[in-house]
Order: C-alpha cells, then structure tokens, then sequence
C-alpha cells in the first residue's frame, strides 16, 4: 500500500510516499532524519498489519514543503538522507 503524506497547494503537490509492502519499520529514516519529520508506529490504514511502519509524523504533514526544504538540493541529485537511509527503498517525495 502507498502511504501519501503531504498536501497540493497553488504552488505545487508536496507529498512523501511511504511504501508500507517495502517498509520494515527498522527506523532509520528517523534517524536519518535531522527534522523529526518522520516516526514509527501503527498503520493506521491497515488496521491487520500487526508490524510498525514508518509515517510521517502529524505535526509535519501540513507543512512537508518546508519541513523537508533544507535536505533538498538547490543543484545536482544527491538523496535524500531519509531516502538514503531507506534499506528496502519504501520512501520517495513527490517534489
């Protein structure tokens, strides 16, 4: 299941797409993370999957747009160290 976090504003669409199938819940995308922008817990769309899953936490789904804007480059693609630290690949933005 594709987990869509984010929002679409006059700007653009600001999303981050958590593959819940591909994620462990090993949690080094927190880690990773210098913004707190994600945590582990329950699935909340999935209320059988017994395993933790990475989500993006509540207090930054509405503002993921700035949130995530320092990690993003101005120049060049290098990953993101959220995404750089996803082993099974599960994270991706939209932006």
């Amino acid at each position: 299941m594709l987990a869509h976090y984010g929002y679409k504003d006059g700007s653009g669409d600001y999303f981050i797409v958590i593959d819940t199938d591909k994620c462990d819940g090993c949690g080094e995308c927190v880690t990773a993370c210098p913004y707190g922008v994600f945590e582990v817990g329950e699935e909340e769309n999935d209320p059988f999957r017994e395993e933790p899953v990475a989500k993006v936490t509540e207090l930054h789904r509405k503002k993921i747009k700035y949130s995530c804007a320092p990690c993003k480059p101005t120049s060049g693609k290098k990953p993101l160290p959220c995404v750089q630290a996803c082993r099974p690949d599960a994270i991706s933005h939209s932006w």
